[in-house]
C-alpha cells in the first residue's frame, strides 16, 4: 500500500476517505504494514473526531485511579473458600462488570507461549498472513484489521486473528502453523476455567452451579488475538473504540504494556496488567439473561507510542452457530417486582445486530429492551 502525504497530513482538499480505506483493506497489510512502511503520521481515517478527544479530558480523571482498583478473585483452594469466591464474583459482576482472576490453574508457560504465538503470527510476512485475510464473517479463521472498517467513524489501531473454536470443534489444520499447537492447548484450558467461572456466576445469581452451563453459555468460544502496533500519534487514534462485548463472558490475556480501560462512574479507569492474572468481564448476553443484575461494562484500549501490545480475548458465545435456542431473562430471577427487561432472542440475531452497527460507541442492549 502506498501512503501519500495528503492522506496522512490532512491537507488535501479532495480527500477520498472510502478510497483510502479500500486501498488499506486491499493491501492486506493491516496496521502493522503501515508501521513497517515507516509512517510518521496517522492516516486520516484513523483520526478520532475532535468531540471524542475532548470527551477524554472530561472523563479521564487521575483522582479515581487512586481510589479504585479492579477486583481480584483468588481461585486457590476453592473447596474451602468457595463461599468467599462466590461473594467476590457476585460483587464484581454486579458493581463493576470486570475482575481479575489469580491462581486460575493456567500455567505461566501457557500464557507466555500464547502471547508469543500472537506476536509470531502478526509479525510474519504479509504473503504468509494474507491467505487468512477476509471479511467473510462465516469463516472460522480470519485475519483482518477492523471488522467494521467500512462502517466505523474512525478505524482502530489494531489487527486481529479471529478463530472460532466451537461449538463445532475446529480442525487444527485450519489454524496458522506458527500458533497452531499453543492455540489448541490454550483453548482447552481456558474452557475449563470458563466452566469454573460460570459455576461461580450461577451461584452468585442464587441458582444451581450448573445453571449457566446448562444454558450452553460455555458451549462455544472464539479466540481473538489482537496486535496493537506502536502508534506515531497515539493522542489522535484509539486501539479499540469504547464498546461492550457481544458474548456471555470474556476471559482476557494481556501482555505487560497496558492500555485497557473500563468506564466506571463516568470515568475511564486503567486495568493494569498483573503478571499471571487473567481479566474477566461480563458480556452483553449475560447482562441480558441476568435481567441487568450483572453489568456488561464498556471498555476500550488506548493507542500507545510503545508497542506492539498483544492480547487474547476468549469470547464465550455460540457466535454464528446455527441454533434456534432463545435467550431472555432467566425465569427464576423474575418476579412482580423484577419483570423482564429484555425480549427473547437468538445469539445469531444479537451478533447480526452488533456486527451491523459496528463499534459505534453505543451498547447493543437497548435495541432488545421490551
Amino acid at each position: 500500500m502506498v501512503v501519500t502525504a495528503d492522506s496522512t497530513t490532512g491537507v488535501s482538499a479532495t480527500y477520498d476517505r472510502y478510497q483510502e480505506i479500500r486501498s488499506f483493506d486491499e493491501s492486506k497489510c493491516g496496521v502493522k504494514g503501515l508501521v513497517d512502511a515507516g509512517i510518521t503520521k496517522v492516516p486520516r481515517f484513523f483520526i478520532r473526531p475532535p468531540e471524542d478527544i475532548a470527551a477524554d479530558d472530561i472523563n479521564t480523571g487521575e483522582w479515581i485511579n487512586t481510589q479504585f482498583t479492579i477486583p481480584v478473585i483468588d481461585l486457590k483452594n476453592m473447596d474451602s473458600r468457595r463461599a468467599e469466591a462466590v461473594a467476590g464474583v457476585k460483587r464484581a459482576a454486579e458493581e463493576v462488570g470486570f475482575f481479575q482472576v489469580v491462581n486460575h490453574g493456567m500455567e505461566n508457560r501457557v500464557l507466555e507461549e500464547m502471547l508469543e504465538a500472537v506476536r509470531g503470527f502478526h509479525e510474519q510476512p504479509r504473503e504468509v498472513k494474507e491467505e487468512y485475510y477476509s471479511r467473510e464473517m462465516t469463516r472460522k479463521v480470519t485475519y483482518v484489521s477492523n471488522f467494521d472498517l467500512y462502517k466505523a467513524k474512525y478505524a482502530n489501531w489494531r489487527d486481529t486473528l479471529f478463530c472460532v473454536m466451537g461449538p463445532d470443534p475446529l480442525d487444527p489444520q485450519e489454524l496458522p502453523l506458527v500458533s497452531r499447537d499453543i492455540m489448541m492447548e490454550y483453548s482447552n484450558k481456558v474452557c475449563k476455567l470458563a466452566t469454573v467461572l460460570f459455576e461461580l456466576l450461577s451461584e452468585a445469581l442464587g441458582l444451581k452451579s450448573d445453571h449457566l452451563k446448562e444454558m450452553d453459555c460455555v458451549k462455544g468460544h472464539a479466540l481473538l488475538s489482537h496486535y496493537y502496533p506502536a502508534c506515531p500519534e497515539p493522542e489522535l487514534a484509539m486501539g479499540t473504540t469504547k464498546h461492550s462485548d457481544p458474548d456471555f463472558l470474556t476471559i482476557l490475556l494481556q501482555d505487560d504494556i497496558g492500555g485497557l480501560q473500563i468506564f466506571h462512574q463516568n470515568h475511564w479507569i486503567d486495568v493494569p496488567p498483573v503478571h499471571g492474572a487473567l481479566v474477566v468481564n461480563i458480556g452483553d448476553l449475560l447482562q441480558l439473561i441476568s435481567n441487568d443484575k450483572f453489568k456488561s461494562v464498556e471498555h476500550r484500549v488506548v493507542a500507545n507510542h510503545i508497542g506492539p501490545r498483544v492480547s487474547v480475548a476468549s469470547f464465550f458465545t455460540p457466535h454464528l452457530y446455527p441454533s434456534t435456542r432463545l435467550y431472555g431473562p432467566i425465569k427464576e430471577l423474575l418476579s412482580e417486582e423484577n419483570p423482564p427487561t429484555y425480549c427473547e432472542i437468538t445469539v445469531k440475531d444479537f451478533i447480526a445486530y452488533y456486527d451491523s452497527k459496528g463499534l459505534d460507541g453505543n451498547s447493543a442492549l437497548p435495541h432488545f429492551k421490551l
